[in-house]
């Protein structure tokens, strides 16, 4: 039993949901996606192949974060790179990878979102990096991915997507929609030319008025 979430079956319908949501929003398409929740020492994840349409709440994998599965099912071929987050960020309870159309663009650039907007701070940094490459469902993958990570709770992987995490699956769910938003309005303001970017005195004044945003 984890500390956030007490019950597997109110857990997998929230699962459930997001999965589903995540292809409403046109943050994935098909069974591009994957979402997962931290549960006792291991997690609950999508199972590969799934799509908004056949997923359900039976359908999430209880996998350790050695790739063991405990029960039916095939999780996700992006297992190692959540598990390896739960592993190494202990802040971590609910990852959400997707492959939306601007945050893919980026990625395919290899160009980390800078502080164009002072939202970029609500990730943890004066920027959103991008991961070096490595190829899908690798262990090597998930190395890249916590280490772009680090001291940030979303980046994009290179030529391939974003991963972003949070202590609940709505905050998740909600982070993954505004870097795909933030990602959007960046390459509309390269259209016009470079972008003013933030300094790191006026993201220090953000990032301090965000440990009291909405509270």
């Amino acid at each position: 039993m984890s500390e956030n979430f007490s019950d597997e079956g109110s857990l997998r319908l929230e699962l459930c949901a997001t999965y589903r949501e995540l292809e409403r929003l046109g943050l994935s398409s098909g069974s591009a996606g994957n979402v997962s929740a931290r549960w006792g020492e291991g997690m609950l994840i999508s199972p590969a192949g799934a799509t908004g349409a056949n997923i359900t709440p039976e359908c999430f994998v209880r996998t350790a974060l050695d790739g063991a599965v405990s029960g039916a099912g095939r999780p996700s071929s992006e297992w190692a790179m959540h598990a390896d987050i739960y592993r190494r960020k202990a802040a971590a309870w609910a990852v959400i990878h997707a492959h939306p159309d601007a945050c893919v663009a980026l990625s395919c650039q290899r160009r980390a979102i800078p502080a164009f907007h002072y939202m970029i701070a609500s990730y943890g940094g004066n920027d959103v990096p991008c991961s070096e490459y490595a190829p899908f469902g690798s262990l090597e993958l998930a190395i890249v991915a916590t280490d772009a990570l680090k001291d940030r709770t979303a980046c994009l992987l290179a030529n391939h997507g974003m991963i972003c995490h949070a202590k609940n699956l709505s905050d998740a769910l909600a982070n993954a929609l505004k870097l795909e938003v933030l990602a959007r309005q960046y390459i509309l303001s390269l259209q016009i030319g470079p972008p003013v970017i933030l300094t790191s005195e006026e993201m220090a004044v953000v990032r301090e008025r965000y440990k009291s945003y909405g509270r």
